[in-house]
């Protein structure tokens, strides 16, 4: 197994992504590779210093990276050699088996879509990530930010590649899957969940349970939460302010440290070709090691042929 990851992506590159990559190192099998997608020269120095062996990686040399504010579609066609459109060449030809980055999560999701492009009957790939519950478990929330404008047969799909991903990555069989509205009963909500409802109702391949609300998010309520990508960022990023919010106010609690992102690394891109993960741009090297270790996880399980067969 071979995991690329872009050495030069995130605002604390390429420190934070080679310190995380050392930390990741150390929790691989002698069969997982790790291929370092950047300046190598850079990289090799950083090793010096932590006084580490740089012939544990592969290494593809480029001194080019797409910026964190650059237009995603222009960059990935106007730097060919950038880190981020080396990685998903790489992952087009076989040559990786996941590929990951903490920098531009647009050109990230670009790069997805042109290179080893959605599967066959998805009608579009969906970010997930991770949202505590109280009584100490996970639910994956999906969509995060790739669709914030939604069709009503999108969200039945989200819940399909949701239910994958919880099911077979975070060992949750059945999961429940809820759609996130404004009320518990059926017919509420604005025109896009009043009409994805029944779509997700009818849905075979999912255990539907009905609308969740905001305030049960963090409850035992379901496995999977489906939503349109600007609520779905809109509630990730609120939920993530706990954590940071409650060490402003020295307030420690079990709970409020499941909301560090650091922990879950990265958010998976469900419903392409490939293992793609989109790391936080702030990513520390703790959780570029988590992205790592969770892009391994989502190639040992098989994730995208899995998905593969639910969209025949």
């Amino acid at each position: 197994m071979k995991i690329g990851l872009d050495i030069m992506g995130g605002d604390f590159a390429p420190q934070a992504t080679m310190l995380g990559a050392i930390a990741a190192y150390k929790m691989l099998k002698p069969n997982e590779k790790l291929v370092l997608i950047g300046d190598k020269d850079v990289a090799e120095a950083i090793f010096r210093e932590q006084n580490f062996n740089p012939d544990h990686f592969e290494y593809v040399h480029t001194t080019e990276v797409i910026g964190m504010g650059e237009h995603p579609t222009k960059a990935v066609v106007q730097k060919p050699n950038s880190s981020i459109s080396l990685g998903f060449k790489l992952l087009k030809e076989g040559a990786i088996d996941a590929f990951s980055s903490a920098g531009n999560s647009g050109a990230m999701l670009v790069g997805a879509m042109f290179s080893v492009k959605a599967i066959p009957g998805v009608l579009r790939p969906a970010i997930t990530a991770i949202i505590p519950q109280l009584k100490g478990t996970l639910s994956v929330l999906v969509d995060v930010g790739a669709n914030a404008d939604c069709k009503p047969e999108y969200l039945p799909q989200f819940g399909t590649l949701g239910s994958l991903f919880a099911e077979y990555v975070y060992n949750m069989p059945n999961p429940r899957v809820a759609l996130m509205n404004i009320g518990e009963e059926e017919g509420k909500g604005n025109l896009l969940c009043q009409a994805a409802y029944p779509l997700m109702k009818e849905n075979k391949l999912i255990n539907f349970v009905g609308n969740v609300e905001g305030r049960n998010v963090f409850e035992d309520f379901a496995e999977v939460i489906v939503c349109d990508g600007f609520t779905g960022n809109v509630v990730l990023k609120l939920a993530e302010s706990f954590y940071e919010v409650s060490a402003i106010r020295g307030i420690k609690d079990d709970f409020i440290d499941m909301f560090n992102y650091e922990q879950y690394g990265g958010s998976p891109i469900l419903g392409v070709n490939a293992p793609v993960l989109v790391g936080h741009g702030i990513s520390t090297p703790e959780a570029i090691k988590n992205m790592v270790v969770l892009s391994k996880n989502m190639v040992e399980s098989g994730l995208t042929e899995k998905i593969k067969q639910a969209f025949q």
